[in-house]
């Protein structure tokens, strides 16, 4: 499975991933999806939302025990981030059958689509639509970096736009979620652990900072007389890493737009997104407000104007205890070294979805910590580790 879909959206330049949603490398992804159900003789569903689903037992059934994750990537991204989690659990599966394990309950296998947000520029737009946390209308606004709106790119897709939306009905269906990840961090392997699980997702958002000056002519313009917008987007990058390190926190800006983008212009404009997480809510605030100040500041000084724009936001996560004991109890069963229990700043759809359906994760360890790059890595005796973990835990919840 690894070696069926590893080309599929591979840059021959870069090396990473270029798996966004609604393209060609997504379609070739879901067709791998696809095929990998009906191999195994799976009931295939394609919801309203884009989200596939791959099901054995009867769905109506409801308590329905679920795992998965996605197949799309941030730009150049690496292997494992979604796709390890997708292809453990159809080797987990397998790994049940040869086990000749009887399910109890129905279970469902689920690649999320456009959970990276890599073209739209929010995250997890396949779960929060589900979900209700993402409104026909927001969705239907959102545009890429040439204009082409979700519902466009849809329809050149062969899929419907006007039938996306909340699906209560389906979430009813279901009684846990259980995600697979590589880590996106390096504790497992501080701690010596092949797999770990997750205790809560940081608070996370995404704020758009637009910087307007005037634009003028590079050479001839003195620098007293320049309004470039450029200078306090610049001291604000500076501004993120400081209030960042003073709160215990993390703050980015990965992305940047300018205009009018010319090597021997002074731009007019300079747009920066920041991607700030933190342990908790009052650190996050802490940290974006002390980021907003500073830039203000700055612009003033500059004669710059600015807008802040709150794009996306997700609080503090704590997964259900009661399921994150349950994976504990049985990946902990006949050891005397319980498996580390770890937080994360990083989003994923078992966040998003745990508001309505109780929601757990596993994490495999990454070794250099790596994420969001060609470099992601895992090792090939983890990866099965956690394929056998996951396995052990479906048959736990739903063979019972």
């Amino acid at each position: 499975m690894w070696r069926d879909l590893a080309p599929i959206g591979r840059d021959a330049s870069s090396r990473g991933y270029r798996r966004y949603a609604w393209t060609g490398a997504d379609a070739d992804c879901r067709a791998w999806f696809k095929a990998q159900a009906d191999t195994r003789g799976l009931t295939y569903e394609l919801d309203r939302n884009g989200n596939q689903w791959a099901w054995l037992g009867d769905p109506s059934q409801g308590d329905a025990v679920v795992t998965g994750s996605h197949l799309d990537s941030v730009p150049d991204g690496g292997a494992f981030d979604g796709p390890l989690g997708v292809v453990s659990s159809f080797a987990a599966l397998d790994e049940l059958r040869r086990r000749g394990a009887e399910f109890t309950r129905p279970l469902a296998l689920v690649n999320f689509g456009d959970e990276e947000g890599a073209r739209f520029g929010l995250a997890c737009v396949g779960s929060r639509l589900t979900s209700g946390q993402l409104t026909i209308e927001a969705a239907h606004r959102l545009r890429d970096g040439d204009g082409v709106t979700l519902p466009q790119a849809m329809e050149a897709a062969g899929y419907d736009p006007y039938g996306i939306g909340a699906d209560p009905e389906r979430l009813a269906r279901i009684g846990a979620f259980v995600e697979l990840h590589v880590e996106q961090g390096r504790a497992l392997d501080l701690s010596g652990d092949p797999v770990g699980i997750a205790s809560a997702i940081w608070p996370h958002g995404r704020w758009r900072f637009d910087f307007r000056g005037e634009a003028n002519h590079a050479g001839t313009t003195r620098l007293v007389d320049r309004r470039d917008p450029m200078l306090s987007y610049a001291e604000t990058v500076l501004a993120a890493r400081r209030e960042a390190e003073l709160a215990g926190a993390v703050a980015t800006f990965g992305k940047i737009s300018v205009e009018p983008n010319g090597v021997n212009a002074i731009p007019s404009l300079v747009r920066g997104w920041l991607d700030s997480r933190a342990p908790d809510q009052e650190s996050l605030d802490t940290v974006v407000t002390g980021i907003e100040k500073a830039a203000r500041e700055y612009a003033e000084r500059h004669g710059i104007d600015l807008d802040v724009v709150r794009e996306s936001f997700t609080p503090v996560i704590e997964f259900e205890h009661a399921l994150r004991d349950e994976l504990g109890a049985i990946l902990g069963a006949g050891t005397d070294r319980p498996l580390p229990v770890l937080g994360t700043g990083a989003g994923h759809d078992a966040g998003i979805l745990s508001g309505s359906i109780p929601t757990a994760m596993l994490f495999v360890r990454n070794p250099t910590g790596v994420s969001h790059s060609p470099a992601e890595h895992a090792a090939e005796d983890d990866c099965l580790a956690g394929v056998t973990a996951l396995a052990d835990v479906l048959e736990g919840l739903a063979c019972r």
